[in-house]
């Protein structure tokens, strides 16, 4: 594995900074193989290439300032050329579980505002179906949660409340995330639909047709995944 500052993922942060081109305006996203991309992603700056970087939480935003990224607010640049992100679980339409970091919400609208969504993942991420083996998160404002709990009780879910240091986790947004098992997940767009209409919901860590590929590192070797429309 690679001993580069992007450590056991570095290989999958060389492979994903090399879609990025001068003038990007980039989507940085949360998590391990994130971070890598993040490092390789600097590495190309020291040598001159100039982006603009929008992160998707508190921790990205602190390693991309300590690595010299110039940062800007969504805000302020509106749609981003591309968004570099990891998955808890990838299916072989390419549908995504994300939000075991915490950064769902975030990283849900920095996708939606990008033209393009590359996910980087290790082999063992890859499932025939999602949810089998990895919960899905849910992100839901504090006062709603014993609605938000019965709601999803009744779609299938054994929720659990994110613990934190010291007490419930709390997301960078203020809010509360359930870890919802079920078992497995036969159509992610219509689940995604029928938790997003609960009361208090403010979204889930399916991502539906939003990547346009996967790349995926095994050892050293990074193969790519690409989306059918």
């Amino acid at each position: 594995m690679s001993t580069t500052a992007g450590g056991e993922f570095g290989a999958l942060g060389q492979a994903a900074a090399a879609y990025v081109e001068d003038g990007m305006n980039v989507g940085l996203g949360t998590g391990r193989a994130a971070k890598a991309f993040v490092h390789a992603l600097a590495e190309r700056v020291r040598q001159g290439l100039t982006i603009r970087c929008v992160p998707t939480s508190e921790a990205t935003h602190g390693l991309a300032e300590e690595l010299g990224l110039s940062l800007i607010s969504l805000a302020e640049v509106g749609e981003l050329d591309l968004t570099v992100d990891g998955a808890d679980e990838v299916d072989p339409r390419l549908d995504l579980i994300k939000g075991l970091g915490g950064a769902l919400v975030r990283e849900k609208i920095v996708a939606a505002s990008s033209k393009r969504l590359v996910i980087l993942v290790g082999a063992d991420k890859l499932v025939d179906r999602l949810g089998v083996r990895t919960p899905l998160p849910v992100e839901i404002v504090p006062f709603g949660r014993a609605l938000c709990e019965r709601r999803l009780s009744l779609l299938g879910a054994k929720s659990k409340i994110r613990s934190g240091a010291s007490g419930p986790f709390v997301s960078d947004n203020g809010n509360y995330i359930l870890d919802c098992g079920f078992a497995g997940i036969d159509d992610p767009a219509a689940l995604d639909r029928q938790i997003r209409e609960i009361p208090g919901v403010v979204d889930t860590g399916l991502f539906v047709g939003m990547a346009e590929r996967v790349l995926v590192q095994e050892g050293d070797t990074v193969k790519v995944r690409t989306r059918v429309a």
